[in-house]
């Protein structure tokens, strides 16, 4: 990715500070694990040449309970001026300002990529016959889309005012119980749709992967999702000519020179390592990642789209408890590596809390540091611990002799076998 050279510089800082926020429910379970499994790993790999410096800042519950604000600026501060940051699960509060936490801290920082890897660990079960196939890394945009927070709710003077703004000043008469609907708005801009399939783009070239699928809805939604789909092809043709062949480029040779020309500038282009730019709508993708998961391996949307993908694609590999994710501004190099999942308030300070989503964010997080040593040590662990059964209750259940551990004991070793 192409990073600012002060970003670069930071990266390559062997001493970083990194703020943490602990999380809410099972955060305060997970999250001191996870740093130390981190810690250990990079001894391991760096002796004492690397190590991070770790700063707590506030957030959530915590934050409410000890300052009186569920998000302070002064965490805000730290990870805009540090860039790199993690963060365990965090409740949304219920009646205030903030309709989510993580949204803020997104929207707050341009975090405009939500990165969501998705593999499978062999020995984690799963409802897939064949999960193996399934190896996919998506880019959802993270600032637009319904999740920009734009609506009003029914029967508000707000909900009225933009209805006869609607009614009067632009025309609209398809909205079928008027007085009692609630509005959303739901942006989508050509320069937040390029910034970010151009980073699916330089991440498919850069890991030498075949694809980047355009997934939308744009046969309905044809000025927001099939905008994106247009400025998505229309980039990619403009800025990787000599990387990329589009389906948008197939198709248009067929036209113009008949199907065997096609055919054959694609296998010329795929047999000489071109990045292949398609797309897919939305409802068909979700069936096909089901049906033929080893045909899509980058895949570049909107906000709400990603939101279903994630946990579906998340779902398929044994759940969102062994999925990592990251907010990400590849312009600024602001970061924020996460857990996927949420508070589970179910099982809090019972020690059974599965630590690997967010782990595995840490994992993420070592590589944007370039320290990909350490995290493959803790990948290569994940998958021995796994591979014989052991796991925390949630994965070890469904293990043939699956062998349950607590959170401790699992984390422990996972160190162990570092």
């Amino acid at each position: 990715m192409k990073l600012s050279k002060e970003v670069d510089e930071l990266i390559a800082a062997d001493n970083p500070v990194i703020p943490y926020i602990e999380g809410d429910g099972i955060g305060k379970e997970i999250t001191p694990f996870v740093k130390k499994i981190i810690d250990a790993a990079v001894e391991k790999s760096y002796g004492n040449k690397r190590k991070i410096e770790w700063i707590e800042v506030l957030a959530g519950e915590k934050a409410f309970n000890e300052i009186g604000t569920w998000l302070p600026d002064e965490t805000i501060e730290a990870f805009r001026v540090n860039k790199i940051g993690i963060k365990g699960p965090l409740t949304t509060p219920v009646g205030e300002g903030i309709r989510s936490l993580n949204v803020a801290l997104r929207q707050e920082l341009d975090l405009y990529v939500c990165l969501r890897p998705v593999r499978w660990f062999k020995g984690v079960v799963t409802p897939l016959l064949h999960p193996e196939k399934v190896s996919v890394t998506i880019f959802r945009e993270n600032t637009e889309d319904i999740y920009a927070g734009i609506e009003w709710a029914a029967g508000t003077a707000e909900a009225k005012k933009f209805l006869s703004f609607l009614k009067n000043e632009m025309g609209v008469n398809k909205i079928r119980f008027p007085e009692s609907s609630s509005f959303g708005v739901k942006p989508v801009s050509r320069e937040g749709t390029e910034r970010l399939v151009r980073a699916s783009i330089e991440y498919a070239i850069k890991n030498r992967l075949p694809s980047v699928t355009l997934v939308h809805k744009g046969n309905i939604m044809k000025f927001t999702e099939g905008g994106f789909k247009k400025w998505g092809y229309d980039l990619a043709e403009r800025e990787f000519p000599d990387q990329t062949f589009t389906e948008h480029r197939f198709n248009q040779i067929k036209l113009e020179k008949g199907l065997n020309k096609a055919v054959e500038m694609y296998n010329e282009a795929v047999s000489t390592g071109k990045v292949f730019i398609k797309d897919v709508i939305a409802d068909a993708f979700l069936q096909n990642t089901l049906l033929k998961p080893e045909e899509y391996s980058v895949i570049a949307t909107l906000n709400l789209n990603g939101d279903y993908i994630s946990d579906q694609l998340a779902a398929m590999v044994g759940g969102i408890g062994i999925s990592p994710g990251a907010n990400i501004n590849y312009l600024t190099g602001h970061a924020i590596f996460e857990a996927t999942h949420g508070t589970a308030p179910d099982i809090v300070g019972k020690n059974v809390a599965n630590p690997c989503s967010m782990l595995l964010s840490g994992v993420m997080m070592l590589e944007h540091l370039g320290w990909s040593e350490s995290g493959k040590l803790i990948t290569s662990s994940l998958e021995k611990l796994f591979e014989n059964g052991y796991g925390t209750p949630d994965l070890a259940r469904f293990m043939e002799n699956g062998k349950p551990l607590s959170t401790s004991e699992f984390s422990n070793k996972v160190i162990e076998n570092l």
